[in-house]
């Protein structure tokens, strides 16, 4: 049998890994989850044992631990970790085209009826194309892709992109069962409400934005 070191590490986030040394298996455990149930405790030795072996936990593990971490009282203590102990490194908002801050003024009012809580906004310090955005719930943040700051990029895609993640904001993640539900049945109906809704679907799909605006206007 391997031997095991084990032990709990005051990490920003709710997260675990396992990983395989000389000496043996070294499990790092978030300290989120110190006096949870032995029942919990064994999903998630489940669950790092399973991707340590590259194969799929079972159902009940994955419901058993999703149940805990997406807890009211879990999800609380992970939000407050995350502000504790992490940072948001993001760029001001007032970009050299766009301003975030407000373009989700606008946004809350037209289509939120202001009723969204205020944000951190930002734009992210990476220039990615492959995520446009995030929502940090811990951080109470939404950052936005630099590559987005540029006059090639129509304003109603930047709109769209930073929508999509107020939407983040006002459905939080859920759990069904065994899964995450990132993007609820109602997020996705909301989501299709955004004005333009199809054209900016098709500027997305196509990438011709960061490339050429006036070949992403006709999309």
């Amino acid at each position: 049998m391997p031997v095991f070191h084990v032990e709990y590490r005051e990490w920003a986030q709710l997260r675990s890994a396992i990983r395989v040394r000389e000496h043996g298996i070294e499990v790092r455990i978030s300290d989120i989850l110190l006096g949870v149930s032995p029942t919990v405790i064994e999903a998630l030795a489940e669950i790092l044992l399973s991707r340590l072996n590259r194969r799929p936990p079972s159902r009940e593990a994955r419901a058993c631990y999703l149940a805990c971490v997406l807890s009211p009282a879990i999800k609380q203590r992970a939000e407050e970790a995350g502000r504790r102990r992490g940072f948001k490194l993001m760029l001001p908002p007032a970009g050299k085209q766009f301003n975030l801050e407000e373009i989700f003024a606008d946004l809350n009012a037209r289509l939120f009826k202001c009723r969204l809580p205020q944000v951190k906004l930002g734009w992210s310090v990476q220039r990615s194309r492959a995520i446009l955005g995030h929502h940090d719930p811990a951080h109470g943040a939404i950052a936005i892709s630099r590559i987005l700051d540029s006059p090639r990029v129509p304003r109603l895609l930047v709109e769209f992109i930073v929508y999509h993640e107020m939407l983040h904001v006002q459905f939080p993640v859920e759990r069904n069962h065994h899964r995450r539900v990132v993007h609820s049945r109602e997020f996705h109906e909301a989501e299709k409400r955004f004005p333009e809704y199809e054209r900016a679907r098709r500027m997305l799909r196509s990438g011709r934005w960061g490339r050429n605006r006036e070949s992403a206007d006709r999309a």
